[in-house]
């Protein structure tokens, strides 16, 4: 539990990356992770498209200014969501789940946002998604550049945002 509570502590976003493949087996185990994310209802209207093609990373990055950096990570995960009425929280903590499976693994990650953003159908068709998909959010993976990219960050103190009772 502790080696957990450290990997929340230690995750954080990551936009400078190696030139470094991915093996497919780790891209696998990171999605595996995602698919047991908290769900509404046990819906799991999820899916998720890994990109690993240069040159499809190289169009996502294109689509927008937050998403420049895409174009030198070794992946990009898309996850999209079934609309259902909680398509956009289950989607957050499948995206959650990818954020730590990569950090757990020694990879970068970095979660540009989705839902309604203006790239959203530009994405969808890029990706062949059906109609009707929501894009969820973008996560590109990679290696870090910075060795010292796993190591705590400072956040707000506990003190300043914790409130028992009452505000």
């Amino acid at each position: 539990m502790e080696s957990f509570l450290k990997l929340l502590k230690i995750r954080r976003s990551v936009r400078a990356f190696q030139s470094k493949d991915i093996p497919k087996e780790q891209l696998q185990e990171i999605i595996d992770a995602a698919r047991f994310a908290p769900t509404a209802r046990n819906v799991q209207p999820w899916e998720f498209v890994v990109v690993t093609d240069k040159n499809k990373l190289t169009e996502l990055a294109a689509l927008g200014q937050n998403c420049r950096f895409m174009g030198q990570a070794a992946a990009c995960v898309a996850v999209f969501s079934i609309d259902t009425h909680y398509f956009l929280e289950d989607g957050c903590a499948a995206t959650c789940n990818i954020l730590l499976a990569a950090s757990a693994l020694g990879i970068g990650s970095c979660w540009v946002a989705g839902d309604k953003k203006p790239y959203c159908q530009q994405v969808n068709a890029l990706l062949n998604a059906p109609l009707g998909m929501k894009l969820i959010s973008l996560i590109a993976l990679g290696y870090p550049q910075d060795k010292n990219a796993f190591k705590i960050v400072e956040k707000r103190g506990l003190k300043e945002l914790l409130h028992w009772e009452k505000f």
